[in-house]
């Protein structure tokens, strides 16, 4: 499993959000510009985060998107999903997994299925308030006096 530049996209827009919360709604025009990401590709972005209700949209001359959640709500892995759909290593595991009948004399299926789990376990053992600190971590380290 290959995570795509749409799921990676969406990880910085999700955390552009995070780190530019003032209260305010953030136009996509900003994001777009501070992540380097054309403004119509991450409209489609957005529009996915908007449909899976993990960003709210705010209509009007001062509107934008918005954080639907606090950001130790958000799992990386409920983010990616949000965009890429299925998440798993292959088509025989997972939620959506297809019927084999192999399973139970397959070496490669248990393979897949150890993948899956640890896979999962990381991308839904992070969030975006732990991304947020690790970035105000990395931009501490940089503070030079």
């Amino acid at each position: 499993m290959k995570i795509s530049t749409r799921g990676k996209n969406a990880i910085k827009i999700m955390l552009d959000l995070a780190v530019y919360n003032h209260g305010e709604p953030i136009k996509v025009k900003d994001i777009a510009s501070r992540q380097n990401i054309s403004e119509k590709y991450l409209e489609q972005i957005i529009a996915a985060l908007h449909k899976a209700a993990l960003v709210k949209s705010i209509r009007g001359a001062h509107g934008g998107y918005v954080l639907s959640y606090k950001t130790g709500e958000y799992t990386v892995g409920r983010i990616l999903k949000a965009v890429e759909g299925n998440m798993s290593s292959a088509d025989c595991v997972g939620e959506n997994g297809i019927q084999c009948d192999s399973k139970s004399t397959c070496v490669s299926y248990r393979l897949w299925e150890k993948l899956d789990t640890a896979m999962n376990e990381v991308l839904e053992g992070v969030t975006l308030e732990d991304m947020l600190e690790w970035q105000n971590g990395l931009l501490a380290d940089q503070y030079v006096i």
